[in-house]
């Protein structure tokens, strides 16, 4: 079984990369990140033509989050349940008898924002919510655009970026809880290339010159760890015309 995690950046700009590249990588299921177009506008008939289920959430402009999938999808849930919130930012589904989270986390904007005050709340209410959903579902897969660094090797410049945002120490401590909660990260699971990204800027050749950050992760539960065959950064879509700055996370689960 293999599971993706992808921030398209647009689904509108992108839909031609992402059925390219399912094309090419047949996943199981793969969950989108600000797909950024409200339900009505979701290309429902061009994904389902391509051989996948999909449960959608979105909302204009910005945000939005998919979860696509070879099976149905059963027991979806739209954002975390018992938080307020205005935002499209998750989507839950069992596939195949996985809980499957796809989750696009707030950015945050800086540590001294009002933006900040609400991502520490978002991660505390998603933090409850995974550990209820672990007594639920033993096998559980949380995956998506974290906006957090785990640590300095995640991190092309960890001196110039020390304290913004991304690698806060109060960022880094909410996925620590996570990862407490029973949760593991299953890039780190392998011995990990240095200098590997997933998320590189538009601006100043970031991706040429690879300074980039790891903000997209894969979590697996307890349950799911010793079925972890690979977890890999397929770094070519981000060599597209007109790519999204984020790119592809896939694990393998035997």
């Amino acid at each position: 079984m293999q599971l993706a995690t992808w921030n398209v950046n647009s689904l509108t700009v992108r839909l031609p990369q992402v059925l390219d590249w399912l094309a090419a990588n047949p996943v199981d299921a793969l969950v989108l990140q600000e797909t950024k177009t409200t339900d009505d506008k979701f290309p429902k008939e061009a994904i389902e033509a391509a051989g996948y289920k999909v449960a959608f959430f979105g909302q204009k402009t910005y945000n939005g989050v998919a979860l696509l999938s070879r099976s149905d999808a059963t027991e979806v849930v739209k954002n975390i349940p018992g938080f307020e919130d205005d935002m499209a930012r998750v989507i839950a589904g069992t596939v195949d008898g996985v809980r499957v989270i796809g989750a696009y986390f707030p950015n945050g904007q800086a540590p001294d924002s009002d933006k900040f005050v609400y991502k520490m709340r978002w991660l505390e209410a998603l933090n409850q919510w995974v550990r209820e959903e672990l007594k639920q579902h033993p096998k559980l897969v949380l995956m998506g655009d974290f906006n957090i660094t785990v640590d300095d090797r995640d991190v092309w410049d960890p001196i110039g970026l020390k304290d913004t945002i991304h690698c806060t120490v109060a960022e880094r401590e909410h996925f620590q809880s996570l990862i407490e909660s029973g949760m593991h990260d299953a890039y780190r699971l392998f011995d990990q290339p240095e200098k590997t990204y997933s998320w590189w800027d538009y601006r100043e050749f970031a991706f040429r010159r690879n300074r980039g950050l790891r903000i997209d992760h894969i979590l697996v539960s307890e349950t799911l760890k010793p079925s972890v065959q690979a977890c890999v950064i397929d770094k070519a879509p981000r060599k597209n015309e007109r790519p999204s700055d984020h790119t592809p996370v896939v694990v393998t689960l035997g």
